[in-house]
């Protein structure tokens, strides 16, 4: 199954240095953080040099103005297409995103939607018509979006996408979130979400023992993702899709990297030995 990384999970602060840092991990292909892209990164000079490197694009990625993660509570509130402040704001930076993404022939852009309601009322209302608006932008540029997995159960995210309408609209499937958000078992949501997964990240992590607070983020095979039993439940998609390993925290981002490829590949490798 293709393996790639985040560009921003290595904090570049360059294209040159974006693409130092890929090869080091020893991964052949990246998704890429758009945002740098509108601002001071060059679109052309960084494909290039991701393309002199040998380097695929898979994906892109799109952060939303304003998203406060310093607790749950905070990101909630602020996070994804749910803020009427940042609205806005981040509508202009789909349209820009959009054009980014399909200038560099990108065919899926990934993003948090935000905290979706389950409940019927004014508040989803507004959100799911933001994130059909979403959808359609990039949709105009040839690109497929997918909303990333955890800030609500797969049972609420997967009626959110069937009340969108917009059979094109995704999930970018991160079994760490599920756990961090403890929105729910990540293989069980895989099993629920399988016809719309079109992406997956390769991240780890504990979850919390207090209540209302986050769980932490930790290196690939050191939390309470099942491994095995996840990348199976993956492999048993009726596609092939892009494993993407995500890292955002610690101080060893390559190294930590470097053994989540380790860990997938040593798992497909004895996953497809049981398969013969």
């Amino acid at each position: 199954m293709p393996l790639a990384v985040c560009s921003w999970s290595l904090t570049p602060d360059s294209p040159a240095t974006l693409v130092e840092r890929i090869t080091a991990t020893g991964l052949p292909a990246v998704q890429l953080a758009l945002d740098p892209l509108r601002g001071d990164w060059d679109p052309v000079e960084t494909d290039q040099r991701l393309t002199d490197a040998g380097i695929e694009l898979v994906s892109g990625m799109m952060a939303m103005a304003g998203e406060d993660y310093s607790t749950l509570e905070a990101i909630a509130v602020t996070g994804g297409v749910r803020p009427d402040g940042t609205w806005a704001e981040n509508r202009r930076a789909a349209q820009q995103n959009a054009r980014l993404a399909a200038q560099l022939g990108l065919p899926l852009v990934t993003f948090h939607a935000g905290f979706i309601p389950h409940d019927e009322g004014a508040e989803r209302t507004t959100m799911l018509g933001r994130l059909r608006e979403m959808v359609d932008i990039f949709a105009a540029e040839g690109v497929r979006v997918a909303f990333e997995t955890g800030q609500e159960t797969a049972g609420t995210l997967l009626a959110a996408l069937d009340a969108l309408d917009r059979p094109e609209a995704g999930v970018n499937f991160d079994p760490a979130n599920m756990i961090l958000y403890g929105m729910g078992d990540p293989i069980d949501a895989v099993g629920a979400l399988a016809a719309r997964i079109a992406q997956v990240h390769i991240k780890d992590a504990t979850a919390t023992a207090v209540p209302g607070t986050w769980g932490a983020e930790v290196p690939v095979g050191e939390g309470e993702v099942e491994w095995p039993r996840f990348l199976a439940a993956v492999r048993a998609l009726d596609r092939e899709v892009d494993l993407v390993v995500e890292r955002e925290a610690g101080e060893r981002r390559v190294e930590d990297i470097r053994t989540a490829r380790t860990v997938v590949e040593s798992t497909l490798a004895s996953l497809e030995e049981e398969a013969r």
